[in-house]
């Protein structure tokens, strides 16, 4: 066993990339595998929205060049009016910044082996020992941590993760430019990260533009394919048939274009983890799943996620005799539900509430954010029961009652 590491992350994504370099910073041996070739990385995995905020760039270091565009708002939007709010954003180039946090692991230390698929653990009496990747290679540490996102070959071979497809949200995103950004009739969202619900564009999920300088912007939709999908849905319409209908029906995207080759597709499982640890393993990022369910910002709660692992890896091998028995494992499990998602529970809860809501409820929950106070948005947004009472109408009884009744048969 001479290829042998301290750690083995597999996965060069946000959560993989940031927990390689907390390590290496630590002085620790880390060998991260990722799928991808090199000189294409991230073609596959370029996939995110890349929209987050100034805390996570200046938590983690980030540099400035990989910033498309700071934004000033976010903005909500349902068919017919919007809520406006100051909240400071950035929206990155995510490759470039998927290649920074490699080319900085690297710079501490952390080895990388590309085009290098992980198949399944390897293991010893039960307990991990390391990892199968290209077909018979292998390689051995005292902690294995899977990063693949919703693939977790790691984390479904050990009964740590299961995924339900029923939780699966696909997304689909383009980068245009000749949009509108201040046009009459709808919110200015010049340097603003817009949201919109409406199920015509986006039935049982949500759409948004995101501009990233001049008159360019990131547009996409996403939704699962759930109760209230199949309600709103129009026959024989796919993901990318209702992106096209919002650019073709838009008038902000009158005179815009696709930029060539700027499509970005994903998913994420929107449910609550069953898993993250067992002896000498941990399950980051979108492998949890990760994802904030209520607004679908993910490159935050990745890179805590990651942050979160680095520290319990840390922790178990600096001890006079190394322990990572499931126990101190496990210390990462409690930091991923006080740091990385707190209130997940809640939020889950509120999403699915949030898509049974039709056209007109989303009307008028704009007027009723524009009505109320600052504070209400953000205790909402935590999951403070009070706060959303005030959103709650007494016109609201039939969506809980059908609420309830999903939740006691689904």
């Amino acid at each position: 066993m001479t290829d042998r590491f301290d750690v083995i992350v597999a996965g060069a994504g946000p959560a993989g990339a940031q927990c390689a370099r907390d390590l290496a910073r630590r002085n620790h041996d880390v060998l991260v595998l990722e799928t991808e070739p090199e000189d294409e990385f991230p073609r596959q995995s370029n996939k995110s929205t890349a929209g987050t905020f100034p805390s996570m760039l200046s938590s983690f270091g980030i540099p400035d060049d990989v910033v498309m565009n700071y934004t000033r708002d976010v903005i909500l939007e349902s068919p017919t009016d919007h809520f406006a709010r100051y909240q400071p954003g950035a929206v990155l180039e995510f490759a470039d910044f998927k290649r920074y946090l490699v080319r900085d692991g690297r710079e501490l230390g952390a080895e990388y082996r590309f085009d290098s698929r992980v198949s399944k653990p390897v293991t010893e009496d039960g307990e991990v020992v390391g990892v199968r990747y290209d077909g018979d290679r292998e390689a051995y540490a005292d902690i294995v941590i899977d990063a693949t996102g919703p693939a977790a070959p790691l984390a479904k071979a050990l009964d740590v993760s299961d995924l339900q497809r029923k939780n699966q949200a696909i997304g689909v995103e383009y980068e245009v430019e000749g949009i509108d950004v201040d046009a009459d009739g709808y919110a200015d969202l010049t340097d603003a990260m817009m949201l919109r619900l409406d199920h015509d564009l986006a039935p049982g999920g949500y759409s948004w533009i995101f501009h990233t300088g001049a008159d360019t912007a990131k547009v996409g939709l996403c939704y699962i394919q759930n109760e209230a999908h199949r309600e709103y849905a129009r026959d024989g319409m796919g993901i990318d048939d209702y992106l096209q209908y919002w650019l073709d029906s838009d008038p902000r995207f009158a005179d815009a274009e696709r930029i060539e080759g700027k499509v970005h597709r994903g998913s994420a499982h929107v449910q609550m983890p069953t898993g993250m640890s067992t002896d000498s393993f941990m399950a980051i990022g979108d492998t949890v799943p990760t994802v904030d369910p209520l607004w679908g910002e993910g490159i935050h709660t990745c890179m805590k996620s990651g942050r979160a692992a680095a520290a319990t890896a840390d922790r178990a091998l600096l001890t006079e005799s190394v322990d990572t028995s499931a126990e101190k494992m496990a210390v990462y499990d409690e930091l991923w539900h006080r740091d990385v998602a707190p209130q997940m529970r809640t939020r889950l809860l509120m999403t699915r509430l949030l898509y049974l809501a039709s056209n007109e409820r989303y009307d008028q929950l704009m007027a009723d954010l524009n009505r109320l106070d600052d504070d209400t948005l953000s205790d909402a947004n935590s999951g403070d029961w009070r706060a959303l009472a005030r959103l709650f109408h007494l016109g609201d009884v039939p969506l809980l009652a059908r609420f309830a009744r999903e939740r006691l048969t689904g």
